[in-house]
């Protein structure tokens, strides 16, 4: 059977924490390979600094070149076109893919951090989650388990990854006050970021 990993984000900027993450998930739970899917209309973020979906598809197009088992998809961005006022429900981009992925031998595994697991209960139709996949929870800097206090902790496998205290907001702080990003992010998103005059 297929084993498809499932990684959605905004990914504004994609970072090295949330790479080493997927890779590591990938090898613990023998994925044959992660989608990357950056979300055009998310429910739950502040869009007020959140740029074009585009552009954070070409970042995140940048951060992953170079691993055969990292893809990029833009099927959030297709729904998006077809509903534009729709904010991009997770639930929506799994059936998507189910529909995508016609063969019967595959499995997606839905992978998301310890801190989307805490407000999952936010999440529209979050039970339907574990219907299209199964859901992996990895460890973030700031949260445990005792920050999940819904029904889905016991449902989700919960997958160790290293702790990177980076956050995308942070990397958006550091490059509006001009301090330095290099390393936090893959060097061909910080010579995008730099070129574009993004964040600033």
């Amino acid at each position: 059977m297929r084993r498809i990993g499932v990684f959605g984000g905004t990914f504004n900027p994609p970072h090295i924490a949330h790479l080493i993450a997927a890779e590591e998930v990938r090898q613990q739970m023998n994925l044959e390979k992660i989608l990357f899917i950056p979300s055009a209309n998310p429910p739950l973020k502040n869009n007020e600094n959140l740029l074009p979906v585009n552009m954070r598809y070409d970042m995140t197009a940048l951060a992953i070149a170079g691993n055969k088992y990292f893809e990029l998809s833009d099927i959030e961005i297709k729904l998006a076109e077809y509903s534009p006022d729709t904010s991009s429900y997770t639930v929506n981009t799994l059936i998507a893919l189910k529909k995508t992925y016609k063969a019967s031998d595959f499995k997606l595994y839905l992978i998301i951090g310890m801190d989307q697991l805490a407000e999952l209960d936010k999440w529209y139709q979050p039970g339907k989650l574990f219907l299209l996949s199964e859901v992996i929870a990895v460890n973030k800097p700031g949260y445990t388990v005792k920050d999940v206090k819904n029904e889905f902790l016991n449902r989700v496998t919960l997958v160790p990854v290293r702790n990177i205290d980076i956050s995308s907001s942070e990397l958006r702080n550091r490059v509006a006050e001009g301090k330095t990003i290099r390393y936090l992010v893959p060097y061909e998103v910080e010579k995008y970021i730099y070129e574009n005059k993004l964040y600033q």
